[in-house]
C-alpha cells in the first residue's frame, strides 16, 4: 500500500512492511496476533524537519495499518522522531530505553506500549 508513505520520513518504508507483514497473515495468524496484542497504537512520528505524520495500526479490531489518527480511539498514543522509531524496529534501541530517556512518550495505556516492540520484532523477522 504505497498510501502509506510520507515523503521525507525513513519510517514510511517499515509502517510499509509492518502493512505487508499483516497483508501477508491468514486470518488465522492475523486473529492471532489480534487476540495476543488487543490494542490500537497511533504513531505520530517527526522528523529532521519538524514534519509530523501518523500512522494507525489496528491490532484490536481489523489487524491493518493505515495513516492517520486512530478510528475508534487510539489504546495508546507514541510520540517519538523518525530516527528513533527506525532504531526501534531495528533493535539498536529498546523502547523501555527510548522512554526512559525521552526519546519515546506515550499518552493512554502505556503497559500496551510494550507490546508494540513485539509486533516490530515480529514484523521484522517476517520481512
Amino acid at each position: 500500500m504505497s498510501d502509506l508513505n510520507v515523503p521525507g520520513f525513513k519510517s514510511s518504508d517499515l509502517i510499509a512492511g509492518i502493512n505487508a507483514t499483516f497483508s501477508s497473515f491468514t486470518d488465522a495468524d492475523k486473529q492471532l496476533q489480534i487476540k495476543k496484542t488487543n490494542g490500537i497504537f497511533e504513531l505520530q512520528v517527526t522528523n529532521g524537519a519538524k514534519e509530523v505524520a501518523i500512522w494507525t495500526i489496528d491490532l484490536k479490531n481489523t489487524g491493518t495499518v493505515y495513516k492517520g489518527n486512530a478510528k475508534p480511539k487510539a489504546d495508546v498514543t507514541l510520540i517519538l522522531s523518525d530516527d528513533t522509531l527506525t532504531d526501534l524496529a531495528s533493535g539498536k534501541l529498546n523502547g523501555q530505553k527510548a522512554f526512559m530517556t525521552g526519546k519515546l512518550k506515550t499518552k493512554g495505556n502505556m503497559m500496551l506500549a510494550t507490546k508494540l516492540d513485539g509486533v516490530l520484532r515480529g514484523t521484522k523477522a517476517k520481512l
